[in-house]
């Protein structure tokens, strides 16, 4: 499969047709998609039209952008014109398509790539993997049997298959690089407001993004994407940088790194934690990084989060949809509503107390290391159906434990990335997490960079998929 970059130089070059890139695609979901069950809405015939007034921009000499004639997948939680958004969710499925895009897929529009169709996620994003009474479930192109994770799961089988080049995710607590960790992926989260979200939510938390195979694939996509929109009052001004040049030429020797195996609470597979250390100790030797031995203890990110995010899913659903439909719901998401109907501005306000502590603990942190290295996630994909497993830290047992690390960066506003680490005996993916201050997007990206150069790594998921795990 090309990559993003690839398929778009070819393209603008005149060398490959938009539309041969997208009959490849086409073909690759066609044969594979039933397997997966990635997308759950596809439309080849408006994308066979996009890609003909790509090659009829070609034709004329005009150059169709840095994205042209590129295939992708738009999340079902983002708005695609001409597509349907369901949110994963019985509550919104069979609705009309929507008329407009996202402030993030216009964008990407008009930098010459062409959506494909819908990738599945779980009911409102709620949880790390793709399985919906509105939708079925998901599955891990690595093994059949495992899920691809969450919530931008349906996005990272799609691209770990080789399917399309990227797609679109979101993440709000780990959504983009969980799913990379799981299949083997780059995911990326930005700053908080580096790309803009149509709308802002309650919890701000929420980074708009893309799931790739390499690095240079970010930060083209975040070139594209990035940058201020007044409909959300919390995005960036101008990144003021070209990313897919700093992640060759910006000098990152001598920073401050900690390695962290578990944030002074979470508790990790050991295979995931020797195989995430060797990564982080590789990065950092090759990197120039100046290793800082700093114990990271930190207020429970996973109960913070799971505590302040609720806000959000009370502004996806529509009046009458809740209690009145909510048999209709998935059962965790349905959970979330019954534990917050009743939230009173004295817990309220707890909840945003615990999370300035957050903020102010991670904050020093980064008032002496400039990157801060931990796994990605605590354990391996797991069951395609779920439910998570449960992890036992001290006294407290949660399923959201499994994937303990990626909170912190949502919280806290961080930019963060997971890139593979190496697979598992049994022969599964796992994604070491890279986390820089705010607003050090480049400096992230960069460092996926330099590790990605010293240790390659399979782009797409073997064929055929579905291989056995031991």
């Amino acid at each position: 499969m090309d990559t993003v970059i690839d398929a778009a130089e070819a393209v603008r070059k005149g060398e490959r047709k938009a539309t041969e890139v997208l009959d490849q695609h086409a073909a690759a979901i066609t044969a594979a998609d039933d397997k997966l069950n990635a997308f759950v809405h596809l439309d080849l015939d408006r994308a066979r039209e996009a890609a003909e007034q790509i090659d009829a921009r070609r034709a004329r000499g005009e150059d169709p952008g840095p994205l042209a004639g590129v295939p992708f997948g738009v999340k079902d939680l983002e708005d695609c014109a001409g597509m349907p958004t369901s949110y994963g969710s019985l509550l919104f499925k069979g609705r009309p398509p929507v008329a407009h895009d996202s402030v993030h897929v216009r964008r990407l529009r008009a930098a010459g790539a062409v959506p494909v169709g819908k990738t599945a996620t779980p009911e409102f994003g709620t949880v790390c993997f793709t399985s919906t009474r509105a939708w079925g479930t998901t599955t891990n192109p690595w093994n059949l049997d495992r899920t691809p994770g969450g919530s931008s799961g349906g996005s990272a089988a799609a691209v770990a298959a080789g399917l399309v080049p990227f797609c679109t995710a979101s993440d709000g607590g780990g959504s983009t690089r969980i799913p990379a960790s799981f299949t083997g992926l780059v995911g990326f989260k930005a700053s908080y407001g580096r790309i803009p979200h149509p709308r802002a939510a309650p919890s701000q938390t929420t980074c708009l993004g893309a799931l790739t195979t390499t690095v240079a694939d970010a930060a083209r996509h975040l070139d594209v994407a990035a940058g201020p929109d007044d409909r959300d009052r919390a995005s960036l001004p101008p990144p003021g940088v070209v990313y897919e040049r700093a992640i060759e030429e910006l000098d990152v020797a001598g920073l401050r790194a900690a390695w962290s195996p578990d944030l002074g609470f979470a508790v990790v597979e050991p295979e995931v934690a020797e195989l995430t250390e060797s990564a982080a100790l590789a990065l950092a030797e090759t990197a120039g990084l100046q290793l800082v031995d700093r114990p990271i203890t930190l207020t429970d990110p996973v109960r913070t989060w799971l505590s302040s995010g609720a806000g959000d899913l009370w502004m996806d659903i529509e009046p009458g949809m809740y209690p009145e439909r909510a048999d209709d719901m998935d059962p965790l998401s349905r959970a979330i509503f019954e534990a917050t109907a009743d939230l009173g501005m004295p817990r309220y306000a707890h909840i945003v107390q615990r999370r300035a502590q957050l903020e102010e603990e991670i904050a020093s942190v980064f008032d002496d290391v400039d990157v801060l290295l931990t796994p990605a996630t605590a354990v391996p994909a797991f069951a395609a159906t779920g439910p998570m497993p449960s992890q036992v830290a001290g006294e407290k047992v949660h399923p959201a434990m499994v994937v303990p690390f990626t909170m912190v960066g949502n919280l806290c506003w961080n930019p963060a990335v997971s890139v593979p680490a190496g697979p598992t005996e049994g022969g599964l993916p796992i994604g070491m997490q890279i986390m820089g201050r705010r607003h050090a997007d480049a400096t992230v990206l960069r460092l996926a960079r330099v590790y990605e150069q010293i240790r390659p790594w399979p782009r797409v998921a073997p064929r055929p998929f579905g291989r056995s795990v031991a």
